[in-house]
């Protein structure tokens, strides 16, 4: 099964990110369902392939006063037109907790109501642990949780590799579940 990795990234850290997580996936012991992930740049390929993928992840990062990256704002009318319904979404996003604490990964938790208003079925929730921020668009009702891996490489790259291992590993889990209740 492939899974379509859609990202946009102006410094290259979301980039990196998704290089990483489709890194984890080429190791067979912690992939027994042998998922792979296809990169997608979406600065040079538009989000209409995401239709060719039941499983899909989706990485943005949130910049200044909770903006979006500029290639997810080009294609940010695109994905209205989008027809999630049936397709596994989990998202990673990266932000600055400590420069924009008041907008921690606020473009996270923007392309996360995106896709749930496309019928999209979301996994990847990430706990709300470790992270010292003021407020966040990207966080659950009850702010116990990201609506997906929320990264800080500015003042966190320490963590980085850990947690998305950690998340790889968890939405491995994620996804056998829902094909085993299939």
């Amino acid at each position: 099964m492939k899974i379509g990795l859609f990202y946009g990234s102006t410094t290259c850290y979301t980039e990196m990110a998704a290089e990483k997580i489709q890194q984890h996936f080429t190791d067979t012991q912690l992939n027994p369902l042998e998922l792979s992930v296809e990169l997608f740049n979406i600065k040079e390929i538009p989000l209409s392939k995401i239709a060719d993928f039941d499983i899909v992840i989706l990485g943005i990062s949130t910049w200044d006063y909770g903006e979006i990256q500029e290639d997810w704002e080009s294609s940010w009318d695109d994905i209205a037109g989008l027809n999630l319904s049936g397709k596994i979404i989990a998202l990673y996003g990266m932000g600055d907790q400590v420069g924009y604490t008041d907008w921690f990964q606020d473009a996270l938790g923007m392309l996360h109501e995106q896709v749930i208003a496309q019928d999209g079925f979301v996994i990847g929730f990430w706990e709300n642990k470790g992270y010292e921020f003021a407020a966040s668009k990207a966080l659950t009702d009850n702010n116990s949780q990201f609506v997906g891996l929320a990264l800080d490489e500015d003042n966190q790259y320490q963590l980085s590799d850990e947690r998305i291992s950690q998340w790889c590993q968890q939405i491995q889990r994620e996804i056998a579940e829902i094909i085993a209740g299939e």
